[in-house]
């Protein structure tokens, strides 16, 4: 019965961390070469085993916030901690969802002739193996999992200790669903210890990538102590700026909303840019929009020039993120130095212009150079949900590989695949390039299957014409 389970049954603590992560490696292979239906398959089969042991995941998860609440952990810890009622249920449906998406692995990107009977073609691949370190949300886990799966790769998990029993039950329940599939259960490793996590920040030649879901301090020092590429971002100071054709009802709802709707969130509003000439115009400008803020709970700080001009607090730093009610205020002449400020203080997150000047506007999206870029629209919208990429991996600052918020497509990297027939080069004398870009083989299908959607229609409405001619002739 599902209460039988104990997370001691698979246990991978006598391998080293290298071993751990070559064998997530091997089995990754194994995944890869499951049909695109197995995959989904084995999706389905771990969201009807999670649903199968809720009340079991429930009591593990339960003696993990026993342990928490004496600790005297922290209210918003253990609130992520807690596995409320009809979280299993919607993990459950997560995971069958991304079972539904379309297939990741081997779309064709790009097709060529290169030369007669000489094809070339680019296409979708996994990156290999990733490591997650995430905070103490246990839900994490199961959709991590869930994409990593789908996108056919290996996957080492870090949990916090505090969510360990929990972490580990869920774990147990996914990776005994895929033997049955051909899948070794050391595809997906939860590792344990923080020494482990050091150990594997060495491994860059068998981790493809680091995705670290937690504090600031812990991006720094992942980015800091490894050679592998880290997917993240250590702080979200996201700005918007009022110009002077801000509506400014909107600006008073949109700044309420950025800062107030998730004040920890990476994507919540930290610095309000104001334009000079909204100073002062009580209902019609910038005092309207404070007080807004203020009644919603906020408290303000000025930058250096409107710490003297409005008689604000001074903010601790011109970049800063508060993670709570706070913001900082900062008047500014023009857009060109709003966007200058934004570019001095800011962290490349979420950027938001609030005018009614579309070329204004235009301009802004142009110039700023961060991994979201609003306008007339909450910071709140930059989140892989919102954006509609399915489940978020997490959100990139960087600027290779993924930016932004990243879906399953941030797990992915491409190949290049070449099929010939006895081709040679012999210093390019022993071929003739034609270099011709072919159409895409989906490309082809879905105009095929269009093409037979409309000769189908057609064939039905002469079909049904044809009844109708009849039955008016009887």
């Amino acid at each position: 019965g599902s209460s039988q389970i104990s997370a001691r049954d698979f246990d991978m603590s006598g391998m080293s961390t290298r071993d751990q992560a070559v064998a997530a490696r091997n089995a990754s292979r194994q995944l890869q070469n499951l049909s695109s239906e197995d995959r989904a398959a084995l999706l389905y089969s771990i969201a009807d085993a999670l649903e199968a042991n809720e009340d079991a995941i429930l009591a593990e998860n339960r003696k993990d916030i026993a342990a928490a609440e004496a600790a005297d952990t922290e209210s918003h810890l253990l609130n992520r901690l807690k596995m409320k009622p009809g979280k299993i249920a919607q993990l459950a449906a997560g995971a069958r969802q991304i079972a539904d998406m379309e297939e990741p692995l081997g779309r064709q990107l790009s097709k060529m002739k290169v030369a007669d009977g000489l094809t070339l073609e680019q296409v979708t691949a996994p990156l290999g193996v990733l490591l997650i370190i995430f905070e103490s949300r246990p839900d994490a886990l199961p959709q991590i999992a869930s994409l990593a799966i789908r996108s056919g790769n290996g996957l080492l998990l870090k949990g916090g200790k505090e969510a360990a029993k929990t972490n580990a039950i869920l774990h147990k329940i996914i990776v005994d669903c895929m033997p049955a599939y051909g899948v070794a259960r050391e595809c997906i490793v939860l590792v344990e210890g923080r020494e482990a996590v050091a150990d594997i920040l060495g491994l860059h030649d068998v981790v493809d990538l680091v995705i670290p879901r937690g504090s600031n301090s812990l991006v720094s020092y992942i980015s800091n102590n490894t050679k592998i590429p880290v997917l993240g971002h250590a702080d979200g100071v996201c700005h918007m700026y009022l110009d002077p054709n801000a509506d400014i009802a909107m600006a008073a709802k949109l700044a309420v909303d950025s800062k107030t709707d998730y004040p920890a969130a990476c994507n919540a509003l930290e610095t309000l840019l104001v334009h000079k000439s909204l100073i002062g115009k009580g209902k019609d400008g910038y005092e309207a929009v404070a007080a807004a803020l203020v009644a919603a709970g906020c408290t303000l700080h000025g930058g250096a020039r409107a710490e003297k001009a409005l008689k604000l607090p001074a903010c601790p730093a011109p970049r800063h993120e508060y993670g709570n009610l706070g913001l900082t205020v900062e008047i500014v002449d023009d857009m060109d130095q709003a966007i200058d400020y934004i570019h001095a203080n800011g962290s490349g997150h979420t950027e938001c212009i609030i005018t009614d000047d579309k070329a204004t506007a235009e301009e802004f999206l142009r110039r700023v150079d961060s991994a979201c870029v609003f306008h007339n629209a909450s910071t709140r919208f930059s989140d892989g949900f919102r954006f509609g990429l399915g489940a978020e991996v997490g959100i990139s600052t960087s600027r290779i590989h993924a930016r932004g918020p990243v879906g399953v497509e941030g797990l992915l990297t491409t190949r290049w695949l070449c099929r010939g027939d006895g081709h040679f080069v012999e210093k390019d004398t022993g071929v003739k390039y034609t270099h011709t870009k072919l159409a895409l083989d989906g490309n082809l299908g879905s105009k095929i299957a269009h093409g037979l959607g409309w000769a189908v229609g057609i064939a039905n409405a002469v079909h049904l014409g044809l009844m109708l001619w009849k039955m008016s002739k009887k």
